[in-house]
């Protein structure tokens, strides 16, 4: 998309470096994450969008923005709705004003005396005394007709605000969030590609359009290969913002265009901003915001069958199946969804570096119910309806209808039981130690065709 006319941006903020991959495990076949052990080095993210390596196949190369770049996306913005006027603009003239009447000397009024004439109602009560015409009420004196520009509301002295009048409040809070280079939180709603290829994430921020380069997001920061392999990472990334689509992340805005109302910003600036603020600064008794054991609230910034990512407060995390619950899940999408917020505890952190700073948690510790108090609500030689959640080895995990976690090693109806039926379960034994129930499948109730 090209757009003519002067972009006035204001200073950008300097870049704050490179930061590596928080690598994130990938799920069972799920290629929305990438791989912890990618052979690809952090390296080198500072680097600007025109890097002098050329690109396969002719594709512009997708390195991070610097200062002149966000200048260049600008360029490339455009606005798909009616503006109004740049601030400054005088405001249109309504019209001619009337022209003067011409009045011939055939048409003037006589003169008339110049004495002033006599109120009526003075006449009338010019023999009332004081106290009478005190007394007298006054008649209310009635302003000359006007227009009221405000919206007139059913409850008196309310006010309703326009849809302009918050459009300018909104703008008017982000350009004050660009000088001062604050953390705006918008939700990620959508994926695109400029003329000349560049891909951007779109956010909604309060109705207002903000692009951030795929670099600028912190999906990846190793160095950035060529040819094939760089194809394959391109690929990689833009499946990973894929699953990211709803979620709630931060930005700082880079550059703006008043005229167009375009907008450009980082995540990768905001989020280094909330590491140094949560995890590196100390307090007075010299103690992290942050620390190991901590009950945080975190963002779910994608979710798969077997694995969640989440976003604490500027660092990426992921948390595998067996950490989200102390009962076994068939299907993380079940129970958590992108844009959700959820608890999670910090099991350790790696302060070793700002742009280096990782992190690993877990849900289920949050829980105050185990399996070891679940197991209680079982008997054996007695029967539980449960649900199976997954069938490895010919061992069948179950989730039953209490809470308890159970194995079946047996089935004793005709067909194979699969994920998500409804099985009928019969206790033969407790393992206390584990928290969990084994026996066996003595029907299948219903099956998830």
């Amino acid at each position: 998309m090209s757009m003519g006319g002067d972009v006035s941006v204001g200073e950008a903020m300097p870049d704050s470096g490179e930061v590596p991959d928080s690598g994130a495990p990938s799920g069972d076949g799920d290629a929305a994450f990438p791989d912890a052990e990618s052979p690809l080095t952090d390296d080198s993210v500072g680097e600007g969008f025109s890097s002098e390596e050329p690109s396969p196949g002719g594709i512009p190369r997708e390195d991070a923005a610097d200062d002149s770049q966000y200048k260049d996306l600008l360029h490339e913005m455009e606005s798909t709705m009616p503006l109004p006027p740049a601030e400054g603009d005088s405001p249109a003239p309504q019209g001619d004003p009337p022209p003067l009447m011409e009045v011939s000397e055939g048409d003037m009024l006589p003169e008339t005396s110049t004495a002033p004439e006599q109120n009526p109602m003075e006449t009338a009560n010019a023999g009332e005394t004081p106290t009478e015409r005190a007394a007298r009420p006054r008649a209310r004196r009635v302003p000359p007709t006007q227009r009221s520009d405000y919206v007139l509301t059913i409850d008196a002295r309310d006010h309703i605000q326009t849809e302009e009048e918050r459009e300018e409040i909104i703008w008017h809070e982000i350009r004050n969030a660009y000088r001062t280079h604050r953390v705006l939180t918008g939700i990620l709603g959508g994926v695109e590609q400029t003329q000349s290829g560049r891909t951007l994430a779109i956010v909604d921020y309060k109705g207002f359009r903000v692009a951030i380069p795929i670099l600028e997001m912190l999906l990846y920061t190793g160095e950035m290969p060529s040819n094939r392999e760089y194809l394959e990472l391109m690929g990689r990334l833009n499946r990973m913002l894929s699953t990211m689509l709803g979620a709630e992340i931060d930005f700082m805005v880079k550059g703006i265009d008043s005229n167009t109302r375009s907008i450009v910003a980082s995540r990768k600036d905001a989020m280094l901003r909330k590491r140094q603020s949560f995890y590196m600064d100390t307090d007075a008794l010299g103690e992290h915001l942050i620390y190991e054991g901590r009950v945080v609230q975190a963002r779910v910034i994608a979710v798969a069958e077997k694995i969640i990512r989440v976003e604490a407060f500027g660092v990426e995390c992921a948390i595998v199946a067996r950490d989200l619950s102390w009962e076994w899940l068939g299907d993380a999408r079940d129970h958590f969804s992108v844009g959700s917020r959820i608890l999670i505890r910090i099991l350790t952190i790696d302060r070793s570096s700002l742009e280096g700073l990782t992190i690993t948690a877990d849900v289920r510790s949050v829980s105050s119910t185990t399996n070891l108090d679940n197991v209680k609500k079982c008997q054996p030689q007695c029967r539980y309806a449960g649900r199976v959640t997954d069938v490895r080895g010919g061992v069948v995990y179950i989730r039953l209808n209490n809470g308890v976690n159970a194995i079946a090693h047996a089935c004793y109806d005709l067909r194979t039981p699969g994920k998500k039926d409804d099985v009928s379960f019969a206790v033969t034994r407790l393992d206390e130690e584990k928290g969990i129930a084994i026996g066996i499948i003595t029907r299948i109730i219903k099956q998830n065709l």
